[in-house]
């Protein structure tokens, strides 16, 4: 039995594999369509999540499966004070596979050791988003045709953004990628993801916080949203908030052919007037997300087609 709490995880032949799957389920849906037949995903959501959790139930139900869903934990006995083992416990007894979101980092691994079904981290704090990135990597992968050889451009908030430590760590295990981490001084990629992953890989990456001179070099634009309950004060939250707004004037130098990633939700770091842009594939990545979900279900449940 296996689990997926990190991106790192999963080997690049794994995610090549889930990527081949994914490609296979979008040409051939009628091929999957009972591939799950008889089996349950719980879903366990303990903090708040539109896309995430219904991407999970959906891709399930489209493999044939059912779902048993906890939504906050108001509504789950984590309200009596029981555990997060427990819980995992309990619920393995009604379920064949569990995707877990909680608000505490590490959370989904202790239900992992504790469960005796597949876990999925869908979000624990500001850790991990294992499969927001496989959104990620499947997106990039129908754009551009291959996950290596492009230079990426992070903007937003790096320090805090789960999705990004996931998509630097996923990336960085491929040829050619370099980084451009684009963010005020207060967000900047935390020193362990940049040490640890970028540094240590030997990955070529620069350090800016002007959005629009990182422009023009960018394959990919990954924006994020510049938070802020994350400033110290506000005087220096209002001095960088509009940087940070992607807006069609920011895309003059901006190559035809970037394509413009965002995890949602989006709250005005983006203008709606490039959403009609032919390079804006935010939405393209959340109905990616339930390909690759149903994918993952498939291969943490051993079900091959």
């Amino acid at each position: 039995m296996r689990s997926l709490i990190n991106i790192l995880d999963l080997s690049t032949d794994e995610l090549d594999e889930l990527i081949a799957v994914a490609m296979d389920i979008i040409n051939n849906p009628a091929k999957y369509s009972e591939a799950c037949k008889g089996k349950k995903l719980a879903t366990l959501f303990f903090e708040p999540s539109t896309r995430t959790r219904l991407s999970f139930e959906a891709a399930m139900y489209e493999l044939g499966g059912n779902v048993l869903s906890v939504a906050g934990a108001d509504t789950s006995s984590a309200a009596k004070g029981e555990s997060v083992a427990d819980t995992a416990k309990v619920i393995s007894c009604y379920a064949d596979i569990i995707a877990m979101r909680h608000s505490k980092e590490g959370a989904p691994l202790v239900a992992a050791m504790n469960a005796t079904v597949p876990v999925i981290n869908a979000g624990d704090g500001g850790h991990n988003h294992p499969t927001q990135t496989l959104a990620d990597l499947l997106t990039i992968y129908r754009e551009k045709g291959r996950l290596g050889n492009m230079t990426v451009g992070l903007c937003g908030d790096l320090k805090f953004g789960r999705t990004v430590h996931s998509l630097i760590a996923a990336l960085s295990r491929y040829e050619g990628i370099s980084f451009v981490l684009i963010s005020p001084e207060e967000l900047k990629l935390p020193e362990y993801v940049e040490n640890d992953i970028i540094v240590k890989n030997g990955i070529d990456y620069t350090v800016t916080s002007d959005l629009t001179e990182a422009m023009r070099k960018l394959d990919i634009l990954y924006m994020t949203r510049v938070q802020r309950e994350r400033f110290f004060n506000e005087e220096d939250y209002l001095r960088l908030k509009d940087s940070y707004i992607l807006t069609p004037e920011k895309l003059e130098n901006a190559k035809e052919s970037l394509s413009i990633l965002h995890p949602l939700p989006r709250v005005n770091e983006i203008s709606v007037a490039i959403d009609n842009d032919p390079r804006a594939c935010y939405f393209k990545q959340v109905l990616n997300g339930k390909f690759m979900r149903m994918a993952l279900i498939l291969k943490l449940l051993g079900i091959k087609l």
